[in-house]
C-alpha cells in the first residue's frame, strides 16, 4: 500500500455491516464536530480545499480556520468496526475440547493482544447471527461473549473500505437515491418517494437519537468502495 494512504477505525452497526458486505451500502453520514457557533442568519457556506480540508465561511460571522476532515482524504481507507468475538475451541460429544472449525464467516487470527492477554482462533462477527460458547466443562450452559465494536483492534477486522468521494452537507439535505445508498436498497422499494424519507428519518434516530435529527447538523457524507485489505 501506497505510504500516503491512511487507514482509519470507523464502526458499523450489523444491518449496516450486512448491507455492506452485500454491496448495497456505499455511503455513510457522520454529524460534524465542528458545527457553526453562534446565531446564524443564514446557513454558512462549507468550503473545501484540496483532498480533506474545509473551512465554514460567512459574509456576516467571517472564516473559521481550516480543519481536516477526520476520516481522511479521497483514496485513503477505513477499516470497519463491529460487534465480534474470538473462538478458539469447542467441545465434542464427549465433552472433550477441540479445535473449533468454523461453520461461519471467520478470520484466523494468532497471538491478537486484546486485554490483558492474547486471543488465538478465529474472530467471528454478531452480524451473522449470534454464537453461543459452550462453559468450560463442555455442558449445555452457554454464553454470549460478543465484544463492542468500539474495541475492535485492526487485526480482526474483515471489511476494509476506500473513500472515493467525501462532501459536506445538512441532514435534511439528503437525496432519496442517496437514501438509497446509505440504507442499502433500490429506488423502487420505496413507494411512495416520501416511505424513503420516512425510513431515513426512523434509520437515523435509532441510531443517533431523536435531538440528532431534529437539530438537522452538518454532516460528513463519506462514500467508499469495498476493496481487499493490504
Amino acid at each position: 500500500m501506497d505510504k500516503q494512504i491512511k487507514e482509519r477505525g470507523i464502526i458499523f452497526n450489523g444491518e449496516m455491516v450486512r448491507a455492506i458486505l452485500d454491496g448495497r451500502k456505499t455511503q455513510t453520514r457522520r454529524v460534524i464536530k465542528n458545527q457553526p457557533a453562534g446565531d446564524w442568519p443564514d446557513d454558512p457556506i462549507f468550503v473545501q480545499y484540496g483532498d480533506n480540508k474545509f473551512k465554514w465561511k460567512s459574509v456576516n460571522y467571517g472564516e473559521s480556520s481550516w480543519f481536516d476532515c477526520p476520516f481522511g482524504k479521497v483514496g485513503d481507507r477505513l477499516y470497519v468496526r463491529e460487534t465480534w468475538g474470538v473462538v478458539s475451541h469447542c467441545f465434542d460429544d464427549d465433552g472433550l475440547m477441540t479445535d473449533w472449525i468454523p461453520d461461519r464467516p471467520a478470520k484466523a487470527i494468532h497471538e491478537l493482544p486484546y486485554g490483558r492477554g492474547y486471543y488465538n482462533g478465529h474472530a467471528i462477527y454478531a452480524a451473522d447471527g449470534d454464537f453461543t460458547w459452550g462453559d468450560d466443562d463442555g455442558g449445555g450452559d452457554g454464553r454470549s461473549c460478543w465484544n463492542p465494536s468500539i474495541h475492535m483492534p485492526k487485526a480482526a477486522s474483515r471489511i476494509t473500505l476506500e473513500i472515493t468521494d467525501i462532501r459536506v452537507e445538512r441532514l435534511h439535505a439528503i437525496t432519496l437515491g442517496d437514501i438509497c445508498k446509505e440504507i442499502g436498497c433500490g429506488l423502487y422499494d420505496f413507494r411512495p418517494a416520501t416511505h424513503g424519507f420516512s425510513v431515513w428519518e426512523d434509520t437515523w434516530k435509532s441510531i443517533h437519537g431523536q435531538d440528532s435529527w431534529q437539530s438537522n447538523p452538518w454532516v460528513w457524507v463519506v462514500e467508499f468502495k469495498r476493496v481487499e485489505a493490504a
